[in-house]
């Protein structure tokens, strides 16, 4: 019988986020979205700010936004790890459209305030955590 379920633990620097076994994980990785299934191969890769979607062992969506980091995957566990970790649910709208508008300013500019690299950045973790967010919008509206 095959396994059904695989090991996840999210880490940030401040926090354990989830621990539980999942069906499936979903990331952002450095050479673009990895899908892990339990029994997927060892690896380890970097990942980009983005969203890590998790269907848990009841079947249910869960999102968290990372703002990059590694991901460890053994046959039987998943470990990511970033400095920055939120759930969806927690994430402020508001906040990342302010974010990105400012750093969209930012690199038009040329901003004294922010390098051009600094301001990329911030504009991919404020796409990034709108990403996540509408992605809570879609799944609550079915």
């Amino acid at each position: 019988m095959a396994v059904s379920t695989v090991r996840l633990d999210v880490v940030s620097a401040e926090d354990r986020l989830f621990t539980g076994d999942v069906q499936s994980i979903q990331v952002t990785g450095s050479e673009g979205e990895l899908g892990i299934l339990p029994g997927h191969i060892p690896l380890l890769t970097a990942l980009k700010p983005g969203m890590v979607r998790i269907v848990t062992e009841a079947g249910e969506e869960e999102f968290f936004y990372v703002a990059g980091g590694v991901m460890e995957v053994q046959p039987d566990s998943v470990t990511v790890l970033s400095d920055t970790a939120v759930r969806g649910d927690d994430l402020d709208e508001q906040a990342a459209e302010k974010a990105m508008q400012q750093a969209r300013e930012a690199l038009a500019d040329s901003s004294p305030d922010m390098s051009y690299a600094e301001a990329a950045a911030e504009l991919a973790r404020a796409i990034a955590q709108l990403r996540v967010l509408q992605q809570l919008k879609k799944r609550k509206g079915n």
